[in-house]
């Protein structure tokens, strides 16, 4: 999907480009998507979405906890197995009693795994990592973090942090909530299509984990043009998405997040694909 191309405005380094597309949003799509859903608030829309667009669904820890209780009185009925996870792991200090009794009766598989120095969503990966590698699969899951970027700060770092470090090895890894969408992009040319029904107004391009970058855009109200982006400096935050503009396109010397504001999601139509 990418192609290699020159870029002098720094340097001779290559750059490749790369096109982007939120299409687990639309369970009506084939997908090769796995999700993970953390300990964080979320909606039923948004969980049905990303559920039926996905083939693995693991919950970290007490993600359990937030599935379980969504589910058990929903609209006055209990949708809880309809929505049943292929795995529970983590140090499962969070896992309630009930809910491993549940979900055990479901035959869900749950790995109480003592590693402190990994978080209960890295031990999900790293899980997910060894179905992969038993099935033989040459093309990755795409990662669909459900979580992360609300709540305690210290953990919504660590998810930035670990997205960071993970592009080295996951080609996409996206981190969502009921709130916005948001995903590292790597030094290079990025091509975002942009679905304006369900992202917008606002966006941004934030510089974490890096010292400064240089970016250029187009398809934003207010674009770059090879413009120094830093903790210290400017910080793109509170752009807009332009509803003419199907495509939004990036371009960095480093790693740098993007994110969308996620406009509030009808329930499916119909029965939920199952």
């Amino acid at each position: 999907m990418a192609h290699s191309r020159s870029h002098s405005s720094q340097s001779l380094a290559a750059y490749s480009l790369t096109g982007w597309e939120i299409s687990f949003l639309d369970p009506l799509r084939d997908h090769r998507n796995a999700l993970i859903i953390l300990n964080q608030p979320f909606s039923f829309p948004l969980l049905d979405r990303l559920w039926h667009s996905s083939r693995w669904h693991a919950c970290a820890d007490g993600g359990a906890n937030r599935l379980h209780d969504l589910l058990k009185d929903l609209d006055g009925k209990d949708k809880r197995h309809l929505f049943t996870p292929d795995l529970i792991k983590g140090d499962l200090d969070s896992l309630r009693d009930d809910v491993r009794t549940y979900y055990s009766s479901r035959g869900v598989r749950i790995v109480h795994d003592h590693d402190q120095d990994s978080t209960d969503l890295m031990k999900c990966i790293a899980a997910l990592v060894e179905d992969e590698r038993a099935e033989r699969h040459v093309e990755q899951n795409t990662i669909v973090i459900l979580g992360g970027l609300t709540g305690r700060l210290d953990q919504t770092v660590h998810t930035l942090s670990l997205v960071h470090k993970l592009r080295r090895s996951r080609k996409r890894t996206f981190v969502i909530t009921d709130d916005n969408v948001a995903w590292l992009l790597d030094a290079g040319e990025h091509r975002i299509h942009v679905d304006h029904t369900l992202f917008g107004p606002t966006c941004g391009l934030l510089p974490v984990g890096i010292d400064s970058t240089i970016l250029t855009t187009t398809g934003l109200r207010w674009n770059l043009t090879d413009h120094p982006s830093s903790f210290d400096g400017m910080v793109s935050t509170s752009n807009h998405l332009v509803p003419e503009e199907p495509i939004v396109s990036v371009k960095t010397t480093k790693p740098i997040w993007w994110t969308m504001e996620l406009r509030p999601l009808a329930p499916i139509q119909g029965p939920s694909p199952q």
